[in-house]
């Protein structure tokens, strides 16, 4: 009993302790408000908003695309604080480039899309805008936010000028049919030229000039008339509430407390929590935990209707159960599936493993989880007799595979072994057995292990992209050696105005694949820009060139190659392995040979004992026969000598180098 009274009066001086302020169930030490009992994943204490005052009509979905750095993330930073979206303040840079890779970088890497609420004529708009990146390698995301709007700003920067990837992204809006607003940036900067870069996109777009906007987003110089020109020129969405359900899954990310968050644009009927939904793809059932929308951070709402863009969750566990391109409808009322997305193709190739085989099961479980967020890697199961077991990794393009990798490392602390990027070549077959056997003449070889031999094989085709270079004029000599060099092709040279040349050239995709924009932008002091598309596959002598260690092939290092650069590829490899094995008591031959014939070698010279620093002096023969019993005694060693090449001199000889 004296306990209980004691216990009560140490509580009722602990009250009487509390600021006013602070609620009597908190310890002092805890902030006061509603802050303070928040958890980051609960939407409990939040109003939800009410989505059915913005009908079809006053619905305007739209994406922002732009060559490199040409400042569509600012604009989209100064979109989101007009329409109240965000507070306005000095720290607003990059607000929707959300991942570490991105701030790093300084580039976008995933389309992310936010809902603004606007304000136009007395008339209550729903803004639905979708940020894209802007390098080459993205443009698959480009391509699937596209899919989802009615309508673009094009972005080009009143200082530089049209570029590559500005008339890429241009033609993928162009033939998707949406409204294309074009609008100007960077009028601030003292070296603009408006005048210049409208002229530009009246010549190559067929736009009037008196259709431009000039804006400078950093400042917020007449962003405002870019909202009004959306409300204007974009059509709503055409889709009715009244129709089924039928929702578009255009992106996913995966929670480890929630499952998957997908992405979903509405093209029929509306969704609230409780629904049953049914994947078009995987035929699963699921009911439907919370809805909303991104303003930019995740807001629930009570319903989403027809023509709206936002999140859904509905307790996906699996990876693979949320597919981006997927139709979501409602269970016993099902829909004709919407047509997705073309799925990606990848233009690199690159092996990749764990750097330590324990890892194995975690390095999968994180692929899978960022494939998700990445569809347009593809993954094949691997292995190496050297590296172990791992996987063969398809990428759109050398920075996508760097970004891939410092995802991997960042989100999932996951450290990996990532091989030498190769691209994918084909065969078309000659011999009736080996048809009979692949089931099919034409096959396509990703690793070198599966290069059918000459003798059964009609003709080799390798992958070809149509490449855009976008440069001043006083860098044309420059750039043509460089493209001749590569084994291209010129097909088209067009001047946009008197001082930049836009270039087109049919390049093999082998000879860009590794350093070619490096070169450019060096050659270029930086100002060229350069873009690529697949252009299909073309006939080419390739072959398969064999690494031999005293003569033994090493599989692992085994490269297909054209036949003119055999030779320099297999001297450089012969030199890299050279420094990458460890000597021996025997001498090491080196050789890359193409067949039977030895095209490049290296030595690697023995250790050796002095077995003449006992003879001072004396007769030359007493000298010559201790060389000699050496020297047989080495070349006994060779013979019976095994190589046997480290893991680390595989990985050196195998990883690619950042510095090349």
């Amino acid at each position: 009993m004296a306990v209980a009274g004691r216990t009560a009066m140490w509580w009722a001086r602990l009250r009487s302790r509390c600021p006013a302020a602070a609620p009597p169930c908190l310890p002092p030490w805890l902030p006061a408000g509603p802050v303070a009992c928040e958890r980051p994943y609960s939407s409990r204490g939040e109003e939800k908003l009410d989505m059915s005052t913005y009908p079809v009509e006053s619905i305007r979905n739209f994406s922002i695309i732009a060559h490199v750095d040409h400042g569509k993330s600012t604009l989209a930073d100064r979109l989101l604080e007009i329409t109240g979206t965000i507070a306005k303040t000095g720290r607003n840079k990059q607000v929707l480039d959300k991942l570490q890779v991105e701030r790093e970088r300084g580039i976008t890497v995933k389309a992310q899309s936010a809902s603004l609420f606007y304000t136009h004529e007395g008339v209550n708009y729903l803004l639905n805008l979708i940020d894209t990146p802007g390098h080459v390698d993205f443009s698959y995301e480009v391509s699937r936010s596209l899919s989802a709007c009615q309508g673009v700003i094009l972005v080009v920067d009143a200082n530089e000028g049209i570029q590559a990837q500005t008339v890429a992204n241009f033609y993928l809006a162009f033939e998707a049919q949406l409204a294309i607003i074009p609008v100007i940036n960077k009028i601030d900067l003292k070296n603009a030229d408006p005048e210049r870069v409208e002229k530009q996109i009246e010549k190559l777009f067929d736009i009037p000039i008196d259709e431009c906007v000039r804006i400078s987003a950093k400042q917020g110089t007449n962003v405002e008339k870019v909202l009004q020109k959306v409300i204007e020129k974009i059509p709503p969405p055409h889709c009715n509430t009244a129709d089924p359900l039928k929702a578009l899954v255009f992106d996913s990310t995966f929670d480890h407390y929630r499952g998957v968050i997908a992405n979903i644009a509405l093209f029929g009927g509306e969704i609230q929590k409780g629904y049953k939904i049914v994947s078009a793809h995987t035929k699963k059932r699921y009911e439907v935990n919370e809805v909303g929308i991104l303003t930019p951070n995740e807001r629930p709402t009570h319903k989403l209707y027809a023509g709206q863009v936002g999140y859904l969750i509905a307790g996906m566990k699996e990876v693979t159960e949320a597919q981006i391109g997927d139709t979501l409808f409602l269970y016993k009322q099902p829909v004709e599936p919407l047509p997705g997305f073309k799925s990606a193709k990848p233009m690199v190739f690159a092996g990749m493993y764990p750097v330590d085989q324990t890892e194995y099961n975690n390095l999968k479980s994180a692929l899978e989880r960022l494939t998700l967020n990445d569809s347009s890697v593809t993954v094949h199961r691997d292995s190496s007799l050297a590296l172990g077991a791992g996987w063969r990794l398809g990428f759109l393009g050398l920075l996508h595979m760097e970004v891939f990798n410092q995802r991997l490392e960042q989100e999932y602390n996951m450290s990996v072994i990532l091989t030498v990027p190769t691209v994918p070549y084909k065969a078309i077959l000659s011999s009736a057995k080996l048809i009979k056997e692949h089931g099919k003449a034409e096959i396509t070889i990703i690793n070198p292990a599966q290069f059918p031999d000459k003798l059964s094989v009609s003709e080799y085709l390798e992958p070809t992209v149509l490449g855009t270079i976008v440069t001043p004029h006083e860098y044309i000599g420059k750039i043509i050696a460089l493209c001749q060099d590569r084994r291209a092709v010129q097909k088209d040279m067009l001047y946009i105005d008197e001082r930049r040349v836009m270039l087109k050239y049919l390049f093999p995709l082998n000879e860009i694949v590794v350093d070619f924009y490096d070169a450019l932008k060096s050659l270029s002091s930086g100002y060229a820009s350069f873009d690529y598309e697949d252009a299909g596959y073309q006939a080419a002598d390739l072959v398969k060139m064999d690494i031999l260690l005293n003569g033994n092939p090493v599989e692992e290092l085994a490269t297909i190659t054209h036949n003119d650069k055999a030779y320099a590829t297999g001297k450089f490899l012969c030199e890299r392995l050279k420094d990458a094995i460890p000597r021996q008591l025997f001498e090491i031959a080196i050789q890359a040979a193409i067949g039977k014939k030895i095209i490049a070698r290296e030595t690697l010279k023995a250790y050796r004992k002095n077995v003449v620093a006992k003879c001072y002096g004396g007769d030359i023969t007493r000298r010559m026969k201790l060389l000699k019993r050496q020297a047989e005694g080495k070349k006994l060693m060779r013979k019976i000598g095994n190589v046997e090449v480290p893991r680390d001199a595989f990985i050196r000889v195998l990883k690619r180098q950042s510095d090349k």
